[in-house]
Protein backbone atom coordinates (compact mmCIF):
# COMPACT_ATOMS: atom_id res chain seq x y z
CA UNK A 1 0.00 0.00 0.00
CA UNK A 2 1.62 3.24 -0.91
CA UNK A 3 2.11 5.83 1.95
CA UNK A 4 -0.07 8.98 1.23
CA UNK A 5 2.04 11.49 3.47
CA UNK A 6 5.80 10.53 3.71
CA UNK A 7 8.11 11.36 7.07
CA UNK A 8 9.75 14.69 5.18
CA UNK A 9 6.13 15.73 4.45
CA UNK A 10 5.23 15.54 8.10
CA UNK A 11 8.27 17.61 8.84
CA UNK A 12 7.49 20.07 6.85
CA UNK A 13 4.29 20.33 8.15
CA UNK A 14 5.05 19.97 11.67
CA UNK A 15 7.93 23.60 10.57
CA UNK A 16 5.57 25.34 8.86
CA UNK A 17 2.98 25.44 12.06
CA UNK A 18 5.52 26.04 14.29
CA UNK A 19 6.55 28.98 12.33
CA UNK A 20 2.70 30.41 12.09
CA UNK A 21 2.57 29.37 15.91
CA UNK A 22 5.49 31.84 16.56
CA UNK A 23 5.31 34.91 14.31
CA UNK A 24 1.28 34.38 14.25
CA UNK A 25 0.98 37.30 17.09
CA UNK A 26 4.01 39.55 16.32
CA UNK A 27 2.03 39.86 12.55
CA UNK A 28 -1.31 40.42 14.17
CA UNK A 29 0.15 43.10 16.34
CA UNK A 30 1.84 44.77 13.46
CA UNK A 31 -1.73 44.43 11.48
CA UNK A 32 -3.40 45.55 14.49
CA UNK A 33 -1.65 48.63 14.70
CA UNK A 34 -3.04 50.20 11.73
CA UNK A 35 -6.16 49.77 12.76
CA UNK A 36 -8.58 53.10 12.98
CA UNK A 37 -10.95 51.46 15.26
CA UNK A 38 -10.89 51.29 19.21
CA UNK A 39 -11.50 47.24 18.97
CA UNK A 40 -9.71 45.11 17.42
CA UNK A 41 -11.59 43.02 14.87
CA UNK A 42 -10.85 41.09 11.53
CA UNK A 43 -11.45 42.25 8.44
CA UNK A 44 -10.57 45.76 9.60
CA UNK A 45 -12.69 48.70 8.02
CA UNK A 46 -9.75 51.13 7.07
CA UNK A 47 -6.31 51.47 7.29
CA UNK A 48 -5.06 54.65 9.58
CA UNK A 49 -1.78 55.88 11.15
CA UNK A 50 -4.07 57.27 13.86
CA UNK A 51 -2.75 55.23 17.01
CA UNK A 52 0.69 56.23 15.66
CA UNK A 53 -0.27 60.19 15.87
CA UNK A 54 -1.49 59.31 19.47
CA UNK A 55 1.57 57.45 20.47
CA UNK A 56 3.91 60.34 19.72
CA UNK A 57 1.60 62.68 21.88
CA UNK A 58 1.85 60.94 25.01
CA UNK A 59 4.61 62.36 27.22
CA UNK A 60 4.50 59.16 29.32
CA UNK A 61 5.54 56.92 26.79
CA UNK A 62 7.88 59.41 25.48
CA UNK A 63 9.96 59.88 28.49
CA UNK A 64 10.15 55.91 28.81
CA UNK A 65 11.11 55.73 24.73
CA UNK A 66 13.88 57.90 26.35
CA UNK A 67 14.85 56.13 29.11
CA UNK A 68 14.99 53.10 26.82
CA UNK A 69 17.52 54.92 24.54
CA UNK A 70 19.74 56.27 27.16
CA UNK A 71 20.00 53.35 28.69
CA UNK A 72 20.36 51.03 25.50
CA UNK A 73 23.35 53.02 24.83
CA UNK A 74 25.32 53.44 27.78
CA UNK A 75 24.46 49.82 28.37
CA UNK A 76 26.18 48.93 25.17
CA UNK A 77 29.04 51.35 25.90
CA UNK A 78 30.01 50.05 29.50
CA UNK A 79 29.07 46.34 28.15
CA UNK A 80 31.61 46.96 25.11
CA UNK A 81 34.28 48.77 27.46
CA UNK A 82 34.74 45.57 29.58
CA UNK A 83 34.36 42.64 27.15
CA UNK A 84 36.90 43.87 24.85
CA UNK A 85 39.57 43.65 27.25
CA UNK A 86 38.34 40.97 29.36
CA UNK A 87 37.61 39.04 25.67
CA UNK A 88 41.54 39.50 24.75
CA UNK A 89 42.98 39.02 27.91
CA UNK A 90 41.19 35.22 28.06
CA UNK A 91 42.01 34.25 24.30
CA UNK A 92 45.61 35.66 24.29
CA UNK A 93 47.14 35.71 27.48
CA UNK A 94 47.29 32.68 30.15
CA UNK A 95 47.13 33.23 33.62
CA UNK A 96 45.95 31.47 36.97
CA UNK A 97 41.80 31.22 37.19
CA UNK A 98 41.42 32.52 33.66
CA UNK A 99 38.62 29.42 32.92
CA UNK A 100 37.06 30.23 36.31
CA UNK A 101 36.67 33.87 35.36
CA UNK A 102 35.55 33.37 31.80
CA UNK A 103 32.75 30.89 32.99
CA UNK A 104 31.30 33.78 36.03
CA UNK A 105 31.62 36.11 32.89
CA UNK A 106 29.81 34.24 31.00
CA UNK A 107 26.94 32.48 33.85
CA UNK A 108 24.69 35.50 33.54
CA UNK A 109 23.67 33.79 29.76
CA UNK A 110 22.23 30.74 31.40
CA UNK A 111 20.44 32.47 34.69
CA UNK A 112 16.78 33.14 34.22
CA UNK A 113 16.34 36.58 34.18
CA UNK A 114 14.02 36.23 37.18
CA UNK A 115 16.89 34.77 39.05
CA UNK A 116 19.34 37.35 38.37
CA UNK A 117 16.83 40.26 38.80
CA UNK A 118 15.90 38.64 42.64
CA UNK A 119 19.42 38.11 43.21
CA UNK A 120 20.94 41.63 42.18
CA UNK A 121 17.97 43.51 44.26
CA UNK A 122 18.65 41.51 47.32
CA UNK A 123 22.02 42.17 46.97
CA UNK A 124 21.84 46.41 46.71
CA UNK A 125 19.01 45.90 49.49
CA UNK A 126 22.02 43.98 51.98
CA UNK A 127 23.46 47.04 51.10
CA UNK A 128 21.09 49.06 51.72
CA UNK A 129 21.50 51.55 48.89
CA UNK A 130 17.92 52.82 46.66
CA UNK A 131 17.24 51.50 43.55
CA UNK A 132 18.27 53.65 40.82
CA UNK A 133 19.31 54.48 37.49
CA UNK A 134 23.02 53.85 38.42
CA UNK A 135 21.54 50.11 39.65
CA UNK A 136 19.70 49.67 36.70
CA UNK A 137 22.62 50.28 34.46
CA UNK A 138 24.51 47.66 36.16
CA UNK A 139 21.72 45.09 36.28
CA UNK A 140 21.92 45.41 32.46
CA UNK A 141 25.64 45.44 32.01
CA UNK A 142 25.85 42.10 33.93
CA UNK A 143 22.94 40.96 31.21
CA UNK A 144 24.70 41.74 28.07
CA UNK A 145 28.44 41.55 28.78
CA UNK A 146 28.47 37.58 27.86
CA UNK A 147 27.06 38.40 24.10
CA UNK A 148 29.70 41.20 23.62
CA UNK A 149 32.07 38.74 25.42
CA UNK A 150 31.25 35.74 23.63
CA UNK A 151 30.86 37.69 19.81
CA UNK A 152 34.53 39.42 20.51
CA UNK A 153 36.40 35.74 21.21
CA UNK A 154 34.45 33.99 18.47
CA UNK A 155 36.31 37.20 16.59
CA UNK A 156 39.51 36.42 18.02
CA UNK A 157 40.15 32.92 17.91
CA UNK A 158 40.25 33.62 13.86
CA UNK A 159 42.76 36.37 13.81
CA UNK A 160 45.76 34.76 13.67
CA UNK A 161 48.49 35.85 16.23
CA UNK A 162 51.23 35.44 13.63
CA UNK A 163 49.98 39.13 12.79
CA UNK A 164 50.84 40.61 15.88
CA UNK A 165 53.60 39.03 16.09
CA UNK A 166 54.94 40.14 12.77
CA UNK A 167 54.40 43.93 13.52
CA UNK A 168 56.01 43.19 17.15
CA UNK A 169 59.42 42.13 15.60
CA UNK A 170 58.93 45.33 13.28
CA UNK A 171 59.42 47.38 16.23
CA UNK A 172 55.86 48.38 16.80
CA UNK A 173 54.58 48.83 20.53
CA UNK A 174 52.24 46.74 21.82
CA UNK A 175 49.98 49.70 21.55
CA UNK A 176 50.58 50.62 18.04
CA UNK A 177 49.87 47.08 17.13
CA UNK A 178 46.75 47.09 18.70
CA UNK A 179 45.74 49.86 17.17
CA UNK A 180 46.84 49.17 13.00
CA UNK A 181 46.39 45.23 13.60
CA UNK A 182 44.06 43.79 16.00
CA UNK A 183 41.29 46.40 16.31
CA UNK A 184 40.93 46.95 12.57
CA UNK A 185 40.37 42.88 12.26
CA UNK A 186 37.83 42.96 15.22
CA UNK A 187 36.01 46.27 14.39
CA UNK A 188 32.89 43.92 13.44
CA UNK A 189 32.96 41.84 16.68
CA UNK A 190 32.67 45.16 18.69
CA UNK A 191 29.94 46.74 16.54
CA UNK A 192 27.92 43.70 16.48
CA UNK A 193 28.59 42.78 19.88
CA UNK A 194 27.39 46.89 20.89
CA UNK A 195 24.55 46.42 18.69
CA UNK A 196 23.34 43.42 20.79
CA UNK A 197 24.17 44.79 23.92
CA UNK A 198 21.84 47.80 22.98
CA UNK A 199 18.94 45.74 21.32
CA UNK A 200 18.96 43.20 24.54
CA UNK A 201 18.79 46.07 27.14
CA UNK A 202 16.12 47.51 24.66
CA UNK A 203 14.28 45.05 24.35
CA UNK A 204 14.45 43.44 28.12
CA UNK A 205 11.41 43.11 30.69
CA UNK A 206 11.55 40.56 33.34
CA UNK A 207 15.09 41.36 34.68
CA UNK A 208 13.69 45.62 34.77
CA UNK A 209 11.32 45.11 36.27
CA UNK A 210 12.91 44.17 39.77
CA UNK A 211 15.17 47.27 38.89
CA UNK A 212 13.02 49.89 37.72
CA UNK A 213 11.80 52.96 39.03
CA UNK A 214 8.61 54.91 38.64
CA UNK A 215 11.06 57.74 37.26
CA UNK A 216 13.38 55.37 34.77
CA UNK A 217 10.53 52.93 33.33
CA UNK A 218 11.36 51.71 30.25
CA UNK A 219 9.49 50.57 26.85
CA UNK A 220 8.86 47.17 27.94
CA UNK A 221 7.94 47.76 31.22
CA UNK A 222 5.27 50.43 29.99
CA UNK A 223 3.66 48.52 27.94
CA UNK A 224 3.98 45.70 30.19
CA UNK A 225 2.13 48.15 33.22
CA UNK A 226 -0.41 49.68 30.22
CA UNK A 227 -1.72 45.96 29.69
CA UNK A 228 -2.29 45.50 33.52
CA UNK A 229 -5.03 48.20 33.55
CA UNK A 230 -6.35 48.09 29.68
CA UNK A 231 -5.94 47.18 26.23
CA UNK A 232 -5.43 49.99 24.52
CA UNK A 233 -4.78 50.51 20.15
CA UNK A 234 -1.53 52.18 21.26
CA UNK A 235 -0.22 49.30 22.97
CA UNK A 236 -0.53 47.76 19.25
CA UNK A 237 1.50 50.68 17.86
CA UNK A 238 3.86 50.98 20.53
CA UNK A 239 4.50 47.36 20.18
CA UNK A 240 5.03 47.66 16.57
CA UNK A 241 7.81 50.25 17.15
CA UNK A 242 9.46 47.89 19.48
CA UNK A 243 9.56 45.10 16.41
CA UNK A 244 10.56 46.93 13.86
CA UNK A 245 13.30 48.31 15.89
CA UNK A 246 14.59 45.07 17.84
CA UNK A 247 14.25 43.33 14.45
CA UNK A 248 15.96 45.74 12.04
CA UNK A 249 19.28 46.45 14.44
CA UNK A 250 20.73 43.34 14.64
CA UNK A 251 19.80 42.67 11.30
CA UNK A 252 21.82 46.04 10.71
CA UNK A 253 24.62 44.85 12.81
CA UNK A 254 24.97 41.61 11.21
CA UNK A 255 24.86 43.21 7.20
CA UNK A 256 27.76 45.65 8.83
CA UNK A 257 29.67 42.96 10.56
CA UNK A 258 30.06 40.91 7.27
CA UNK A 259 30.66 44.23 5.35
CA UNK A 260 33.67 45.03 7.61
CA UNK A 261 34.42 41.75 7.88
CA UNK A 262 35.49 41.25 3.96
CA UNK A 263 36.87 44.88 3.68
CA UNK A 264 38.99 43.55 6.78
CA UNK A 265 40.07 39.82 5.70
CA UNK A 266 43.41 39.73 5.04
Amino acid sequence: MKKLISGWTLIKLYTILVYVWMFAPIVAVVILAFNPQQFGTFPMEGFSFKWFVKLSQNSTILDAFKNSLVLGSLTAIFATAIGVPAAMAFIRYEFRGKDFLNTMLIAPIMIPEVVLGVALLLFIRWLQQPKSFAMLLIGHVVLTLPYVLLIVQARLVGIKREYEEAALSLGASPFQTFKEITFPLLAPAIFAGMLFAFTISFDDVTATLFWATAQNQTVPVKIFSMLRTSISPEINALGAVMIVLTVSIPLAAGYVARRFARGNTP
